[in-house]
């Protein structure tokens, strides 16, 4: 991960720990069961990782509206526009169940790394964004495939 700040790096990889939590508590029984126990029921499995998704998306949307100031004219618009995607997507998409939208949160997701990637692209996030969003974004998605594939 040259290039990319600390701090980002750091955050970006503590953002990852409900992802992965939520997976390992699909793996083990026990892990859920003292999970449950310890945390509720809310913050294991599925739980954990749609409603923190969804959050997450939403955040990212904030992100890219960020992005969108550093334009401006049609642009600006355009951007302004893409950047509420990810959380209408998490508004509209994440509901009937949590297979149903564990597997929309990982079509959400991939939708955002193709936003960063434009946003990227067009010099509106840092030369480093690109690095980051595609480790956390992979680890992302294959934390939510557990929940969705197994």
């Amino acid at each position: 991960m040259n290039g990319v700040p600390k701090a980002p790096l750091y955050l970006g990889l503590a953002g990852l720990i409900p992802f992965v939590w939520g997976a390992l508590t699909y793996w083990n029984g026990d892990l859920q069961s003292w999970g449950s126990g310890t945390f509720g029921s809310r913050f294991v499995g599925p739980y954990i990782q749609l409603f923190y998704g969804s959050v997450i998306l939403s955040f990212m949307s904030g992100v890219l509206w960020g992005f969108a100031t550093k334009t401006s004219g049609s642009k600006a618009a355009t951007c302004y526009a893409l950047s509420v995607l990810p959380a209408s997507w998490a508004f509209f998409m994440t509901g009937g169940g949590p297979v149903t939208a564990g597997f929309n949160l990982i079509v959400g997701f991939a939708g955002l790394l193709l936003l960063d990637v434009m946003f990227w692209y067009w010099g509106l996030a840092p030369r480093w964004w690109m690095k980051l969003r595609i480790l956390l974004t992979a680890v992302v998605v294959f934390c939510l495939a557990v929940g969705v594939y197994l």
